[in-house]
């Protein structure tokens, strides 16, 4: 451990290390590429091709790879081709929420082998790890599948995770999951590696995998409904931060002081929270006719040009537009990705929102509309699960 102060030199690059490096690089052009052929891989990655030769060998060793045809190409002089094979290791992914658990097996391309969703509204923190065990096992019989191909499980959960020892805090959708050992517990249950991840930042990075957010490399994924959530990627990373916190916007506003059960507590001022309890007690004064108001009934009598309802969109429009500049005006990303039950109704938000955002901002970011809807956050851990795997399965295969 170096004690000086001084940095630490950096560790010369091994031979191994070097074939670790272009064994990544021509997985992930065959996946970009499929049928792709030894010359087409060297001429893609500039590795030699003796070395592309012997990087397939260990392709084929650790069964990431298989030979194939093509015949969309007519005659191909004997040249061999290859592509993925996803079948060759599997993962979990879950996506917890306080009233419904999804659940898919998937493989090494994310793709959904099998879905499952459970029902488990009232279930505490330990009776989640439980039903995520029970759909697992589900998954596994229905595919078909050996147990011993599942490698890795990601697991998506309301509140911040702690990246050193997988606990949650800021977690008050599910009873118990406050300070719960989320890596820990579901590790445990499920016997095999877990990696647990915010939600939001799962979503974004389904979004950047699978949806809206593929068209930018930089963008904010906003969820707004029951609560307000955001996920960061920049040059087409997930931004976590230091305690794994980027993202909570809601500390960027001053708080009003409310009493809570610990004393007080602070709380994201109403007049500012664009969450559905907050816009909702807007709506109140704006629709006295209406009762056991919800957002659904708002946006349904704004699209029917109910002037009240059209004042409280525009309202919640600001209150959007207030979150998306606090980021904005930091990182300068060149998209924002609404989600969430409010985010999503981008026919009736997104062009009050960018109105506001372009009297804002010098360098305004375009706005879409999740593509992946409820399913960004299973999305999400889909992907990252499947990069998971094949990186384990490296890793094992090089120090096996």
């Amino acid at each position: 451990m170096n004690t000086s102060g001084a940095r630490p030199t950096p560790a010369p690059a091994t031979s191994a290390t070097v074939r670790e490096l272009n064994l990544r690089t021509v997985w992930r052009v065959i996946g970009e590429n499929a049928p792709i052929s030894r010359a087409e891989i060297s001429r893609a990655t500039g590795i030699s091709k003796p070395t592309v030769s012997a990087v397939l060998e260990d392709l084929l060793q650790i069964g990431l790879v298989v030979e194939t045809a093509d015949a969309s190409r007519g005659f191909t002089y004997g040249a061999v081709f290859f592509k993925p094979r996803p079948e060759a290791a599997h993962a979990v992914a879950f996506d917890v929420g306080a009233r419904h658990l999804r659940a898919a097996l998937v493989g090494l391309d994310g793709a959904e082998v099998l879905r499952r969703d459970a029902e488990v509204d009232g279930l505490d923190a330990d009776a989640m790890v439980g039903a995520a065990v029970q759909l697992a096992k589900e998954l596994v019989k229905t595919a078909a599948v050996d147990p011993a191909s599942v490698k890795h499980a990601v697991i998506g959960v309301p509140g911040v995770v702690d990246r050193r020892d997988g606990r949650v805090s800021q977690a008050a959708n599910v009873s118990g999951m406050e300070g719960f050992a989320a890596r820990e517990k579901f590790s445990e249950a499920l016997q095999t590696p877990v990696t647990v991840e915010n939600d939001i930042n799962l979503a974004a990075h389904g979004e950047y995998a699978r949806g809206s957010g593929g068209s930018a490399d930089s963008f904010l994924f906003l969820s707004i409904g029951t609560g307000v959530g955001a996920g960061l990627v920049l040059g087409g990373n997930l931004v976590r931060g230091f305690k794994g916190a980027a993202g909570e916007l809601d500390s960027a506003f001053e708080p009003d002081f409310v009493e809570g059960p610990d004393g007080l507590e602070p709380e994201v001022p109403t007049s500012m929270d664009p969450c559905a309890m907050a816009i909702l007690q807007y709506a109140a004064d704006k629709l006295p006719d209406e009762h056991d108001l919800a957002m659904e009934r708002v946006f349904e009598l704004a699209r029917a040009d109910d002037a009240g309802a059209l004042d409280v969109v525009r309202e919640e429009a600001r209150r959007i537009a207030n979150y998306v500049a606090v980021a904005a005006a930091v990182v300068d990303v060149e998209l924002v990705v609404l989600g969430g039950g409010i985010g999503l109704n981008g026919d009736l938000l997104l062009a009050p929102v960018a109105e506001r955002l372009a009297v804002r901002l010098p360098y305004p970011p375009r706005l879409e509309t999740s593509a992946l809807g409820s399913g960004a956050v299973l999305a999400g851990a889909a992907a990252l699960a499947a990069s998971l795997t094949v990186e384990q399965l490296i890793r094992d295969y090089f120090r096996g």
